[in-house]
């Protein structure tokens, strides 16, 4: 099955940036739609951005217009996700992950999650 493995996440002031990879295993990811979700202490997990199998279709969380970018290389097996202009709300746990169930923002319609990314924001 697929395995997915996220990396970049660290500790940052406001206002800096951050770059989130997520290496999936598999020649299959190609086919896949990869979301991108984060969860906060005490809060329920959330949507950030999703991005269909070609890169034709991508959608964003409002509080994150502007400043995340979603992005894939299927050449590489690779997902991505820039950070800028990043604020102490934005601190969670990051989680990729990969469906074939359509393009949605619905984190139940995902069979595939990696372990996840802590990315803290100082103010």
């Amino acid at each position: 099955q697929v395995q997915l493995v996220e990396s970049g996440g660290g500790l940052v002031q406001a206002g800096g940036s951050l770059r989130l990879s997520c290496a999936a295993s598999g020649r299959t990811f190609s086919t896949y739609t990869l979301g991108w979700f984060r969860q906060a202490p005490g809060k329920e997990r959330e949507f950030v951005a999703v991005i269909n199998w070609s890169g034709s279709r991508i959608y964003y969380q409002g509080s994150v217009k502007g400043r995340f970018t979603i992005s894939r290389d299927n050449a590489k097996n690779t997902g991505y996700l820039q950070m800028n202009s990043l604020k102490p709300e934005d601190t969670a746990v990051y989680y990729c992950a990969a469906g074939n169930k359509g393009f949605t923002t619905s984190r139940n319609e995902y069979d595939y999650w990696g372990r996840g990314t802590q990315v803290t924001v100082s103010s």
